[in-house]
């Protein structure tokens, strides 16, 4: 490849461009007009710009995209994560103007789109599901009398979600009354569908996803485990690598399962296989990601690899750079998620960065999309950096992250930098004792 579109923004599209700077590729980046002044503009080779502010206007554009795609005569689109990175319709789009999309096969994002169809694929696979809808719910009484069969609490879920929106926690059947409705209108309003289906909810329980990697030649290969656990309204807050909780037998059946699940849609490009584990290990499939992760970095702290390195690489048509045998795990990783926004009601917190200065060192990287003097408009997603600490233990990261929380200097705007201060000082955390409800319920104890 000579030439790639990045169809996103922020430290992603950083990222994508300092990786196809290295391999002599060079980079066309879109900016919005509130994204004229981002570092990732400055750092492409060429930006364009491609609309106003609101994503529905400029990022989410998928004929505006590919059509700077081909005055720019660019090989391939990256996507990213978020906006049209699991978008089938843009995927089979790029394809037809004859220009190669980094990611899986349009009718594999299709097929994981969906979040009941992708359950009874896996089923049919042999890898286990959580217990709940076989197909969509048509009316309130088919969910109240499954949620009966299968026993409260249920999570209400929409068919098209992901990232935590069109999830709705029912302890009875009142709650599940009050939120079908609303929960239709959500999932219809985010994803062009009102499907909804019933999964049992899991309680006390971990969120353990396996980075997968397929190529057009039938190889795959899993790079490990990644707990997400540490979450807020079911997203991510803080991952780490390998996992504080599963024990080795248990870890080893999950990447088999995982590479199994990857095998049955034929994957191709980087994925995760998103599983929740019980009490007693127990792990079912949630869903499969069908694109490069937010939380990436960690995996590339244990493994020493370049993962968008790898998407471009398969997108290409190679065979993955290395065998199962040759992936080693070295040390421990652990990331967190520095967003602009209120620690205490948790509500986004947008505008200007005065400050934005840390220490670097031994063990610490930082995936920043903004500097000092940068805005964080409402448009989008308040995420300022991803701050990823690794050492050759677990103990080792948490005390290079706690040194670095410590000396973070960012003023100007609130950030949840003092959370990550206090999930460091909490002893469960400390001993790897964590579920999906530490941050309601273990963190306030």
């Amino acid at each position: 490849m000579q030439k790639i579109l990045i169809a996103n923004r922020g430290e992603i599209a950083l990222r994508i461009i300092k990786t196809c700077h290295e391999m002599g590729i060079e980079t066309v980046a879109i900016y919005s007009d509130a994204d004229k002044e981002m570092p990732y503009v400055k750092a492409a080779s060429k930006a364009v710009y491609v609309g106003e502010p609101p994503v529905t206007k400029s990022y989410l554009q998928v004929e505006k995209i590919l059509a700077i795609a081909k005055e720019e005569k660019v090989d391939a689109i990256h996507p990213g994560y978020g906006f049209l990175s699991e978008n089938s319709g843009f995927a089979l789009r790029t394809i037809e103007e004859g220009i190669i999309f980094i990611g899986p096969e349009p009718k594999t994002l299709e097929l994981m789109g969906d979040k009941i169809v992708s359950r009874q694929t896996m089923e049919h696979a042999g890898v286990p599901v959580v217990p709940g809808s076989a197909h969509g719910l048509k009316t309130l009484e088919d969910a109240c009398s499954l949620a009966a069969t299968i026993g409260y609490p249920i999570m209400l879920k929409a068919s098209g979600g992901g990232g935590g929106i069109g999830m709705v926690l029912c302890e009875n059947e009142q709650a599940l009354g009050k939120a079908y409705a609303s929960t239709k209108s959500r999932a219809m309003a985010y994803f062009g569908s009102d499907e909804v289906f019933i999964e049992k909810y899991i309680a006390n329980a971990r969120h353990i996803e396996i980075q997968v990697f397929g190529d057009i030649h039938g190889n795959i290969v899993h790079l490990y485990e990644r707990d997400c656990s540490i979450q807020r309204r079911h997203q991510k807050v803080v991952e780490e690598s390998p996992s504080p909780f599963l024990s080795n037998g248990v870890r080893e059946k999950m990447y088999d399962t995982a590479v199994k699940a990857a095998k049955a849609v034929d994957y191709t490009n980087a994925g995760t296989i998103e599983f929740i584990v019980d009490e007693q290990e127990n792990f079912y499939f949630l869903e499969m990601n069908t694109r490069i992760q937010v939380e990436h970095p960690v995996t590339e702290e244990i493994t020493g690899l370049d993962l968008v390195r790898w998407q471009i690489l398969i997108a290409e048509g190679e065979k993955l750079p290395k065998v199962q045998s040759e992936i080693t795990l070295e040390g421990h990783a652990i990331e967190f998620r520095l967003y602009a926004e209120d620690p205490v009601r948790f509500l986004p917190s947008p505008g200007k960065i005065a400050i934005f200065e840390w220490e670097s060192g031994q063990g610490v990287r930082v995936d920043a999309g903004y500097v000092s003097g940068g805005t964080i408009t409402p448009f989008y997603d308040p995420m300022i950096a991803k701050c990823i600490f690794h050492g050759d233990t677990r103990d080792q990261a948490l005390i290079i992250a706690e040194r670095f929380f410590k000396s973070l200097k960012i003023d100007g705007i609130k950030t949840n930098a003092p959370l990550f201060l206090k999930i460091l000082a909490n002893e469960d955390f400390k001993k790897g004792i964590y579920t999906t409800n530490f941050l309601t319920k273990q963190l306030k104890n």
